[in-house]
């Protein structure tokens, strides 16, 4: 019988990237299923977060997020756009956003199609590996999920056409994500007990073999 995980995750989260190979491999290799729950990012959630973080919050995060993926043997860059548009010298975000919306919700059709972890690989990879500029333009959206065994238009069009039904299961997502035991993403939830961050996922592990995980074969 396979050990049930909630993920809580975000596009705009570089430790929600670097989280989701060991996910995949999860599945592979252990009797796991990974319910998929995209949400928004906090900065679009609760948009005044970062207006009253201390300055020191944001340097050690890119400082971090950078070794985390080096340790990892991942590469990673900000992206380039940022998924949620930020007026820097403000520190605000702007209500209207042209990305982020659109790719939660896409990550919910996927996670719907039981096919949310590949293509969350997929398309972080291409926002947060550095390797292409302009990751919203030309065929590059398009390839990576094709991928991950979609085609983006069809995507693109569900996501328009069902937007307030996604948009409905998102704000689900996001009020089981604090009904589970924290604000952050990643967010693994195991049998009832929360495991935040990337670097949790060895803890992750452990627990769920205590309570009797087993390698598929």
């Amino acid at each position: 019988m396979d050990h049930h995980v909630d993920l809580y995750w975000s596009f705009r989260s570089p430790y929600s990237y670097l989280v989701v190979p060991r996910l995949i491999e999860l599945e592979r290799d252990w009797q796991a299923r990974v319910t998929v729950r995209p949400v928004l990012p906090i900065a679009v959630r609760q948009p005044e977060f970062f207006a009253h973080a201390d300055p020191l919050w944001a340097s050690y995060l890119m400082r971090d997020c950078v070794r985390c993926a080096e340790f990892a043997g991942l590469p990673l860059r900000w992206p380039r756009p940022d998924p949620v548009a930020m007026d820097y010298a403000t520190r605000t975000y702007p209500k209207e956003q042209p990305h982020i919306h659109r790719l939660t919700r896409i990550g919910q059709l996927a996670a719907e199609q039981g096919k949310g972890l590949a293509l969350l690989r997929a398309v972080s990879h291409l926002i947060w590996s550095g390797e292409v500029d302009g990751w919203h333009e030309g065929d590059h959206l398009a390839r990576a999920v094709a991928s991950a065994g979609f085609d983006l238009a069809e995507l693109d069009a569900a996501q328009e056409a069902e937007a307030v039904r996604l948009d409905a299961a998102i704000a689900a997502n996001e009020a089981a994500h604090r009904a589970g035991g924290h604000y952050g993403v990643p967010l693994m939830v195991y049998d009832g007990e929360p495991f935040f961050g990337q670097d949790r996922f060895d803890q992750l592990l452990w627990r769920m073999k205590q309570k009797g995980l087993e390698r598929r074969v």
